[in-house]
């Protein structure tokens, strides 16, 4: 069978999805779905019959036939999904899109194997009527009426043309060639996704810093916790909240279903649920204790308000005392803190006969703790799928910070004109292209390998590895010295505290850019540097100077020190009259 040449990851979304019947993702509550364009996409999927029931109704094909069509179109697509997984991919792009023209090959699989399965159950009876008609007693009267019927449907339509199988796939084999020619684009991305290697989570990330009572961070510290809601304190996780979580929610379905078409989430979706459910009936889900409703709230709890004499005083009891107390007189409980302790003070001193209708709930404090805590479920829920999204998209992940971080760092002089398309970039290139280069010399402008005089007039033939870096081994020394300005490096030595300036050049070594000597030799560069800014920068208390009337000169200091003690004056006096003595 043809199947076992497909890859594991293949196999196992025929299997799963054929045994599921089309297993589907649920349905997430969201705020707004970012809905991808289906219309948009080039590769046509193959021409099929009508369904079973209407083939019988229009055509002329007999349920047998039917069958051996459709035994016909599983086999050729098994073929094409051969054809496709063992052509080369020589980049990201060329991967992403083979695995798309492999899912719409998955998919009209498991549409025909349907369509077939409804073919064997024969819930109308045609397939069997086909067999007796055939294998009966006058089975040369039935073929010759048959026959008769093909020659009259072929007189009424002669200019009626029938396109086989084979040139049909043949024609989609062509068109996918000309998609691998052109480069052309089977999905969409963002600029800021390129073509699936990234992550584009701004949209998000704007709306989990407009979110009340949450602490704002950088878009790189997203990146790293936006999948960490524990931390959020549930009295912060309202409808706004849940309304974030299911537009996370739905972006990271829509970017696993672009980037890796092949992979099915149904199976493992519902493995994270009940393992959920499980934690959740425990009261071991994290950042939801089965403890999180006290006791108080679950039958409420009487609060004499003798003691206070004011709406302020009674709002120093917080929330959920005051919901409580609401909730034993059968009041409504919602609201913010200044309703609820209005709501309650206006009972003080009141029968319940006294206190106003409107006040009470509709409902009882069981229905509405258990409407809470239904709510607290579903968004504990979606805290769960959300954990599962993160871990399938973690190397997106990493390489969305290491891209957003290389950005950050770089100066403007390294700011350069990008490729136009960040998946053509090459991942391995063919044998047949590869120049005869026994020593690895670096490449030229042509593709060759450079002269070996060159190389060695450059010192290409020295490396410097710099650890600070990450390890990372520089050829010759006019790249060695040049990577102390880039990006790299000064990203490094932010890691280590240390400022990146010309006067710290050429330390390499981590453990020396942290041994004691040299940040005895750091500390006193970086002070002499300070003393010299310290020195030229204007000093007001030494070089404002101040006149009096009669000519004096003195500093700021020395003027507010006398002006205080009222003898600024007097000292002069005091001078001028030494002066007229001598």
């Amino acid at each position: 069978m043809y199947i076992f040449a497909f890859p594991f990851n293949i196999r196992r979304y025929i299997y799963t999805s054929y045994l599921s019947e089309r297993l589907t993702v649920p349905l997430l509550l969201s705020g707004g779905r970012r809905e991808h364009k289906q219309e948009s996409y080039p590769c046509r999927r193959l021409n099929h019959s009508p369904p079973t029931k209407e083939i019988y109704k229009k055509m002329t094909e007999s349920p047998l036939e039917v069958q051996r069509r459709l035994h016909e179109e599983r086999e050729r697509i098994i073929c094409a999904m051969v054809r496709e997984s063992l052509r080369t991919k020589n980049s990201y792009k060329e991967r992403v899109n083979s695995e798309h023209r492999l899912k719409v090959f998955v998919d009209q699989y498991l549409e025909s194997t349907l369509r077939l399965k409804d073919v064997y159950v024969d819930e109308d009876g045609l397939r069997k009527a086909e067999i007796n008609a055939v294998s009966g007693p006058n089975e040369f009267a039935e073929f010759y009426t048959r026959f008769r019927r093909l020659k009259e449907a072929h007189r009424n339509a002669p200019n009626e043309i029938v396109v086989p199988l084979s040139v049909e796939f043949q024609r989609f084999t062509e068109n996918g060639n000309d998609l691998y020619q052109n480069d052309a684009d089977l999905v969409e991305f963002t600029d800021e996704e390129g073509y699936g290697r990234f992550l584009d989570l701004h949209e998000c990330y704007d709306k989990f810093i407009n979110l009340k009572g949450v602490e704002r961070v950088d878009y790189i510290t997203y990146i790293n916790t936006f999948d960490d809601v524990q931390s959020i304190p549930k009295s912060k996780k309202n409808a706004e909240y849940r309304a974030y979580l299911g537009f996370l929610m739905d972006y990271l379905v829509d970017v696993i279903a672009r980037v890796k078409p092949l992979l099915d989430i149904s199976e493992d979706l519902v493995k994270a649920e009940q393992e959920f459910e499980n934690q959740w009936e425990e009261g071991t889900f994290p950042g939801w204790p089965k403890e999180s409703v006290s006791a108080l709230s679950h039958s409420g709890a009487f609060l004499d308000l003798s003691p206070f004499q004011t709406v302020e005083e009674l709002k120093t009891v917080g929330l959920n005392r005051l919901k409580s107390a609401l909730m034993a007189l059968g009041l409504k409980c919602g609201g913010t803190l200044d309703e609820r302790a209005q709501r309650l003070f206006s009972t003080k001193g009141k029968t319940a006969n006294e206190i106003d209708s409107s006040l009470f709930a509709k409902t009882s404090a069981a229905e509405q703790m258990k409407r809470e805590r239904d709510r607290q479920k579903e968004i504990a829920k979606m805290e769960a799928q959300l954990a599962y999204f993160a871990q399938q998209v973690e190397d997106l992940r990493k390489a969305t910070r290491e891209n957003v971080e290389r950005k950050q760092a770089r100066v403007f002089g390294e700011y350069e004109e990008d490729e136009e398309e960040i998946g053509n970039i090459s991942d391995e290139q063919e044998e047949e292209d590869i120049p005869y280069n026994p020593k690895n010399l670096p490449l030229g402008w042509d593709g060759k390998p450079i002269p070996y005089w060159l190389y060695k007039l450059h010192g290409l033939n020295l490396s410097f590895p710099c650890e600070i870096c990450g390890n990372q081994v520089y050829k010759g020394p006019k790249a060695f010295q040049k990577h102390f300005s880039e990006w790299r490096h000064a990203h490094g030595m932010r890691c280590l505290g240390i400022p990146n300036t010309a006067h710290f050049a050429n330390i390499t070594s981590i453990s020396d850019a942290l041994d004691s000597e040299y940040l005895l030799l750091l500390l006193y560069v970086w002070n002499k540097l300070r003393e010299e800014k310290e020195s030229v920068r204007f000093k007001a208390e030494v070089e404002e100077e101040y006149e009096d009337s009669l000519g004096n000169v003195v500093n700021k200091k020395t003027y507010e020190d006398l002006r205080r003690q009222d003898l600024f004056y007097n000292v002069l006096t005091a001078a001028e009259f030494y002066d007229k003595n001598q």
